[in-house]
């Protein structure tokens, strides 16, 4: 298990299915272990139902996230170079992240996570290829950090 960073930002391209759910994944196992936070490079899509709906299955609880980019955390007083982890789970956002890191020192790792919009064809199809992408997220965090140290008092 690697030394749990201070803060960590989690990063994809809309910030409206997979950050989101490493966000809540990430409060939910390690509680206020270190700051968390997620982002995108755009913000033009509402969190995504599907994404709710399998994160609720595990108690996470998302439906009141509100999609924010980059741009935005700073103008809501998030400083990025605060940040001591950005997890990329795109390549866009990975590009966005190593560009940020021309101006401020910040450690950027990309965990390759399966995009699931637009993938299956019935609702229960769509939410299998969620919760692979949710589960992937699972895989990598406890690779990273460690088995859960807050299970359930999210």
């Amino acid at each position: 298990m690697g030394d749990l960073p201070a803060s960590v930002l989690f990063t994809c391209d809309h910030n409206a299915v997979r950050s989101p759910m490493a966000e809540g994944i990430a409060k939910l196992y390690y509680g206020h272990s270190f700051y968390i936070q997620s982002a995108g490079v755009k913000n033009d899509l509402e969190i995504d139902g599907f994404c709710i709906a399998v994160c609720q299955e595990m108690d996470v609880e998302l439906s009141r996230h509100r999609s924010r980019s980059f741009d935005e955390m700073q103008d809501w007083g998030d400083d990025l170079g605060g940040f001591e982890l950005i997890v990329a789970l795109s390549p866009a956002s990975q590009r966005k992240a190593l560009e940020l890191t021309r101006y401020y020192h910040l450690d950027v790792e990309y965990w390759p996570i399966m995009d699931p919009t637009g993938l299956g064809e019935t609702r229960e199809a769509k939410l299998a290829r969620y919760r692979q992408s949710r589960d992937q997220i699972i895989d990598r965090m406890v690779d990273r950090f460690g088995p859960p140290t807050s299970q359930g008092t999210a």
